[in-house]
């Protein structure tokens, strides 16, 4: 179940791991508007009573091989996988696998956390908390380091992995929102709010 769960979330790892690298503008803005697409589209989850589906868009396997990707879910346990006719795939498992891939999506985002406070990439950043349902997290920061930097872009990346464990967790995508409040670590004020998807979709609009 495990390479199933890999292969499900590989763009979540890939997302969440470029936007702690990536140090252009360009790549930055590029980032952005492919989180907008991603959550504008959305993933469907349809829990039954024995069963979860995750439906996933087309543009989450870019240039991957689809039928190669179906064959190697059904052999790592998912019951069923079926390409639509729009291009998405339906991944059929039971809900106790369903509950092992959101404790995969869980220790992704964990992991990413972690990276950003005991990682080297974002020097500014002291602390990272969050909720539950990573659908607020609060950056503790050195400020002056932080806006004379690109740390900022740990704020994009934790505005992914919210909105990817919210959708994935079954949250309709037109309702996921994540709030990451910036917070001065020597005075404890809050000096910037950012609000995901609003503000992806507010700078698209400039």
């Amino acid at each position: 179940m495990r390479n199933v769960i890999t292969l499900l979330f590989s763009l979540l790892l890939v997302a969440t791991s470029a936007c702690g690298k990536d140090t252009t503008s360009n790549k930055n803005e590029g980032a952005e508007e492919k989180a907008a697409e991603e959550k504008e589209q959305g993933v469907e989850v349809d829990k039954g009573l024995m069963n979860v589906e995750v439906t996933l868009p087309k543009d989450f396997f870019e240039d991957e091989n689809v039928d190669e990707m179906i064959a190697q879910a059904k052999e790592n346990g998912v019951k069923e996988a079926t390409k639509n006719e729009d291009g998405s795939i339906t991944y059929k498992m039971s809900r106790a696998d369903y509950k092992e891939m959101m404790k995969e999506v869980d220790k992704s985002a964990l992991e990413y956390i972690d990276e950003l406070k005991n990682g080297e990439d974002f020097p500014s950043i002291k602390d990272v908390s969050h909720n539950k349902k990573f659908s607020e997290f609060t950056l503790v920061v050195d400020q002056e380091a932080f806006e004379n930097s690109f740390d900022g872009f740990a704020a994009l990346g934790l505005g992914m992995t919210g909105l990817y464990h919210q959708v994935f967790a079954g949250t309709p995508a037109e309702k996921t929102k994540v709030t990451i409040s910036v917070e001065n670590a020597d005075t404890g004020e809050i000096f910037d709010t950012i609000v995901y998807p609003d503000d992806l979709e507010e700078e698209n609009e400039e």
